[in-house]
């Protein structure tokens, strides 16, 4: 078992655990609760952690993480249903449901 990254908070750190999941490389959250008592040990202690459970996976793990908190690069788009406005991050229209037209 091998530590991948610590997160600045348990929801981060369970979606992290969870995409690795999905992508085949067992992963578990350790340290959730810690943050509590962050002062009486330092900060950086009391940050939960994914660990993999596989050795061979921590670079793919690593890898990946990478990936996860890299911003989405891209233009913004105008829903051609409804015309509301997107960032690049999303395939489909949260006001009509339409999905994104393919750049021309």
């Amino acid at each position: 078992m091998r530590r991948v990254e610590s997160a600045p908070n348990l929801v981060i750190a369970t979606l992290w655990a969870d995409a690795l999941s999905a992508a085949g490389i067992e992963a578990r959250v350790f340290s959730r609760y810690l943050s509590s008592i962050a002062g009486e040990i330092p900060p950086s202690e009391a940050e939960p952690t994914v660990w993999v459970l596989d050795d061979s996976d921590l670079e793919r793990a690593r890898q990946l993480l990478a990936e996860l908190q890299r911003p989405v690069r891209g233009a913004w788009w105008r829903c051609e249903s409804c015309g509301e406005r997107h960032g690049p991050q999303f395939a489909q229209c949260w006001n009509c449901g339409a999905a994104r037209a393919e750049p021309r």
